[in-house]
């Protein structure tokens, strides 16, 4: 192992590739994204997660169109490395013994990521023990709490055990907080003192090792665990009322833990900076806004006519705002290629047969409430009648958690209406969405629609996807989008402009009428009339959005403003 100085990256779930399923969406996508960024900048970076070795889950819909759930069961010796160094843990007062497997991202540029997958799995630990790396984000509090201490606790212990030099820890999200109670232990070791004497100065030393991102605006999504549950599950790492003061005086928070232990904290788009520093007042929260790898979620055909025209797109996005000089025929080809590309995908995958003219819209992510899948359908006499102007047909993708039966019925509703109004609109859910269906849906798709509640999208990336390859975003004003859109220019957006910097009640009909004249008045009639005016805002997608909504450049963001302070 070089001695060279490097950050590492924690993370709950990865997404790499389609053969390693430890992601369950956006989350483990981007920091898929972000390795992949690193790699090809040469950024000294080591990623950590959890092997997660019966996956997510696969998803199934049976006849009534209720989600089925089964493991994925995957062999990681078939991808990546194990280490021969085993490192311990103590969860519930037992030894628990840790392997590492070490996955290489390798990059054309030359430049490399590894990334450490932690794994309990081992004869060592006892039945219940070698459970605890199985599942993302299974099980109840105690299975996560013990999850985050392999993933914190371990995590840098393993980092130190393979013998790499750490200049910053990169928290994505809380869940990997429990690394600070670890640096805390190493510091106290290193200078022999007490708490009490030196605890700030140990507090000071500690921030100014970690980076902390934080991805929620909804307070319930922030990891909370009664120190009840500490106490047994964790017990005394450091003195309870030291960790009190840093995690919270009720329970242990998870995020409140990494915010004051961090000397630098972002959120991921303008506006989720704002909102969580309404969410945890007191606190400095800075924004980069998140990217997507360009290479990665770019389809074939795109590629091809981008390396025609814009070579050295690929380790340079910025050069996406040259997008004007594609000849507008080449583009509508390339994108009719990745249409029919699609629409072979979904007959293959479902047995439906889409239309490889009429006007395509995409909906696909995690199928939770607020992201409100089936706002389309709030007025479906409305809907029906804009059919009647111009076809148009709806594909869905998305996994609800298996606890959350509100999802769920949402996936259900919508393949309820597939079958109710298939004469009208051609409506499709492809099941058990993963990252190889993502972008087909992304690349061959004519509009991409999302939908939630207002601010609860603290930056979403698929809508950066989709105009890597020329498609046109319709969304809320949320996340990211309120950076990226510029009304008819480089999509169009869905409800009233932004104001809010807190969580408020959003008036669901209010955004449905504002779809339904947009579809019907400006996409449906362009889309069908004005096939200048709709490649025109084709190449606004890709010159003006994926310019600056790419990984490459979130990453020279965070190096320059959270990794070398």
């Amino acid at each position: 192992m070089n001695n060279e100085a490097k950050i590492a990256y924690f993370s709950m779930e990865i997404g790499i590739s389609n053969d390693i399923p430890t992601y369950s969406g956006g989350l483990g996508i981007l920091a898929g994204d972000t390795i992949k960024s690193c790699a090809d900048l040469k950024i000294p970076l080591v990623a950590v997660t959890l092997i997660s070795k019966k996956g997510y889950f696969r998803q199934d819909i049976d006849n009534n169109g209720n989600q089925i759930e089964y493991p994925i069961d995957w062999d990681p010796s078939k991808l990546m490395v194990r280490s021969s160094k085993k490192i311990l843990v103590k969860i519930e007062e037992r030894d628990v013994y840790i392997q590492t497997w070490c996955y290489k991202v390798r990059s054309v540029t030359g430049g490399g990521v590894d990334v450490l997958y932690l794994d309990t799995d081992v004869e060592e630990n006892t039945k219940e023990d070698r459970e605890i790396t199985a599942h993302l984000y299974g099980g109840d509090d105690c299975y996560r709490l013990k999850q985050e201490i392999v993933l914190g606790i371990g995590g840098v212990r393993a980092l130190h055990a393979l013998g790499f030099h750490i200049k910053k820890y990169h928290m994505n999200e809380g869940h990997a907080s429990l690394l600070t109670l670890e640096l805390l232990l190493m510091h106290k070791r290193d200078v022999e003192s007490v708490w009490d004497e030196q605890w700030i100065w140990d507090v000071d030393t500690v921030k100014d090792l970690c980076v902390f991102t934080t991805h929620t605006p909804i307070d319930a999504g922030h990891d909370r665990f009664s120190y009840d549950l500490v106490k047994k599950v964790l017990g005394a790492v450091i003195p309870m009322e030291q960790l009190k003061k840093l995690g919270g005086d009720n329970h242990l928070n998870m995020t409140r833990l990494a915010l004051n232990l961090s000397n630098y904290v972002n959120g991921v788009a303008k506006k989720h900076g704002e909102v969580s520093k309404t969410l945890f007042p007191g606190y400095e929260i800075n924004a980069i806004t998140n990217g997507v790898h360009s290479f990665t979620w770019t389809c074939e055909n795109m590629k091809q006519l981008y390396d025609k025209y814009i070579p050295g797109w690929a380790n340079e996005p910025e050069l996406f705002v040259r997008s004007e000089i594609i000849p507008d025929g080449e583009l509508w080809e390339a994108h009719l290629q990745a249409k029919n590309d699609l629409a072979s995908y979904v007959k293959k995958a479902s047995g439906t047969e889409i239309s490889g003219s009429a006007l395509t819209i995409g909906f696909a992510r995690r199928f939770t409430s607020y992201k409100r899948a089936d706002l389309i359908f709030s007025n479906l006499e409305r809907l029906l009648k804009i059919s009647e102007k111009g076809q148009f047909q709806i594909l869905y993708a998305g996994k609800a958690h298996p606890k959350d039966t509100p999802g769920k019925d949402i996936i259900k509703r919508i393949i309820d209406l597939s079958k109710n109004i298939s004469n009208k609109i051609n409506i499709v859910f492809l099941k058990d969405y993963n990252a190889e269906m993502a972008l087909k849906l992304v690349s061959g798709v004519d509009v991409w629609l999302n939908t939630p509640l207002r601010p609860r999208e603290a930056s979403g990336t698929s809508g950066m996807k989709a105009a890597h390859n020329g498609v046109i975003n319709f969304s809320i004003l949320d996340g990211w989008w309120i950076e990226g859109h510029i009304e008819g220019v480089t999509g169009w957006s869905i409800g009233p402009k932004p104001l809010e910097s807190s969580l408020t009640n959003t008036n669901d009909m209010i955004d449905a009428e504002d779809l339904y004249n947009k579809l019907e008045n400006t996409i449906v009639p362009m889309y069908y009339h004005d096939r200048n005016q709709w490649i025109k805002i084709m190449k606004n997608s890709i010159g003006k959005v994926a310019y600056y909504f790419n990984s490459h450049r979130m990453m020279r963001r965070y190096v320059t403003e959270a990794y070398i302070r």
